[in-house]
């Protein structure tokens, strides 16, 4: 009788919580756009980043970490421990980080969101200081009068951007006391006073492969849209060499400039023997210790394209091509000695299928093992893969950083290839601490993904049960019963939506109940959505 009235009581206490949260999730059923939800929050300090879905990453030159993620900027200064989230507050709004930039010790962001298939550029913002204070600037937009644009001695006819609309900043790139963006409707701009003022940049149409100031031409700068056009003025990606040598990718191939973006020459997939794999570049890096630029190469219109990885150790007068079929979106480098002197380097590959590493400059790559928590043993359940980062640790072992869309993660390597501490970093819209318990994503999907079940406790080490409950609070799956967890007060178990005998539950609200040693029992709320 004693039993039955605690589970009366239970019944009673979540459907109490249930009317009280219905509104709340009902508004995270469908989101439409890059933002998660209204939540308001200020710059806030928390154990993790705020989101677990990362678009870049960056390692600036004082070590400090930044993230640029679906909420939001996240920075670490302390290598992880502890991070600053910079969300819906004085200095940024409630839209996703798209990339990030830096360049003498100035650290630039840029945001956007989608919404209705579109997206949207919602500004750019720089700090000084480390991100202590941060200056805003509108998404740079054409004048709706400037149809057209001088280059050199021609008068070119110009589409102008005066819309946020499909003018989103993918990257930001720098040569000496200009800052560069590439948008794929607002194409190429530059700035040499911090972005108080862009100017257009002019790159090849797509009939030609070259151009200069000096040359007779004609043609519409515009970037393609259906039949009209040009691809090659469509831009996403933005790599400064030195103080005037540039590259810049777009969906018509590689524009390379070494006077600061005046002339340019374009390389693509028909137009060299040994050409880049595909004309749409997603990416594009450069390593310091082999002077090797690496560009991500994507099926753009061409049949004889293909998606993988190419790279050029002669400034692009050739390339190899690796990884085929793989679709890149970051590199990052693991150098070897001190800069500039670099000795060796180790090139890294974020793809959608795995992150993929090579000692010898593309002859072999090698992936990571399943990468899991060595502390926590959570491993990260994704093979998506959009950012990756090192910085050299002062005892001589290297911090690799990689973005996913399921979290970060940190492999602190003494020696050979992903061999270290592995630490991940998962993050909720909650912020938990010891005696509370939550649960993300919510809604979650069994289709795609597992719920995470976050909690903790003060006893070390502990006994720990977790079963899931339907509404009516009849059983549907014991997770845990009496398990030993040791190690770390902060836990993670996953539940993958499926019932005792192995079957999807179906759509609904579920509850569990946690038991941690003779404590008393703590309970959150699940929304299976598939």
């Amino acid at each position: 009788m004693k039993m039955r009235a605690e589970i009366n009581l239970v019944k009673i206490i979540l459907m109490v919580l249930y009317l009280f949260s219905t509104v709340n999730i009902s508004a995270q059923l469908l989101p439409e756009n890059y933002k998660l939800d209204s939540i308001s929050l200020a710059k806030s300090q928390s154990s993790t980043p705020l989101s677990n879905s990362i678009n870049d990453l960056l390692v600036d030159d004082n070590g400090i970490i930044w993230l640029a993620t679906s909420r939001g900027l996240s920075r670490s200064t302390d290598n992880g421990a502890n991070w600053t989230n910079y969300y819906n507050n004085q200095d940024f709004d409630d839209n996703s980080v798209v990339t990030l930039g830096q360049y003498e010790g100035v650290i630039w962001t840029a945001s956007g969101y989608r919404e209705d298939g579109i997206d949207y550029g919602a500004g750019l913002r720089y700090s000084t200081d480390s991100g202590e204070t941060w200056v805003f600037i509108d998404q740079p937009e054409d004048d709706i009068n400037s149809t057209t644009i001088s280059y050199g001695n021609n008068v070119l006819d110009h589409e102008p951007v005066a819309t946020n609309g499909q003018n989103i900043t993918w990257d930001i790139g720098f040569t000496k006391n200009t800052v560069w963006t590439a948008s794929y409707g607002g194409g190429v701009r530059k700035s040499t006073d911090n972005g108080s003022t862009w100017e257009k940049v002019v790159l090849p149409p797509d009939t030609l492969d070259s151009i200069k100031p000096t040359d007779q031409l004609s043609f519409q700068l515009k970037p393609r849209a259906g039949s009209e056009g040009s691809y090659n003025h469509t831009a996403f990606s933005i790599i400064g060499i030195d103080d005037s040598t540039l590259y810049i990718g777009t969906a018509g191939g590689i524009n390379k400039s070494t006077d600061n973006g005046i002339s340019w020459v374009k390389f693509s997939h028909t137009n060299q023997s040994n050409p880049i794999s595909g004309n749409f570049i997603t990416a594009l890096d450069y390593d310091k210790a082999t002077g090797t630029v690496w560009a991500s190469t994507w099926k753009a219109e061409g049949i004889s394209e293909f998606w993988g990885v190419s790279a050029s150790g002669n400034s692009g007068e050739s390339w190899n091509v690796y990884l085929p079929g793989e679709r890149a979106h970051n590199f990052g480098f693991k150098y070897f000695g001190s800069e500039p002197d670099y000795e060796n380097s180790h090139i890294f590959v974020a793809t959608d299928n795995g992150i993929f590493r090579s000692g010898d400059e593309g002859v072999s790559w090698i992936s990571p093992p399943v990468i899991k928590d060595t502390h926590t043993n959570i491993v990260l359940s994704t093979s998506s893969y959009n950012a990756v980062d090192s910085k050299q640790m002062t005892d001589n072992t290297t911090d690799i950083w990689i973005g996913s869309e399921d979290g970060v993660v940190k492999l602190n390597e003494s020696s050979g290839f992903w061999n270290g501490v592995w630490t991940v970093y998962l993050a909720s819209s909650q912020q938990g601490s010891i005696d509370e318990t939550y649960a993300f994503p919510n809604p979650f999907s069994p289709n795609f993904e597992e719920v995470k079940i976050k909690y903790s406790f003060h006893e070390n080490p502990a006994q720990v049960t977790i079963r899931i409950f339907d509404f009516g609070m009849n059983l549907v799956k014991t997770l845990l019963q009496n398990a030993s967890r040791g190690g770390s007060n902060e836990q993670f178990e996953f539940w993958d939506g499926r019932d005792e005998n192995g079957n999807v539950v179906p759509n609904g609200v579920y509850f569990y109940r946690l038991d941690i040693n003779d404590q008393e029992p703590l309970f959150g709320k699940i929304m299976v959505l598939k």
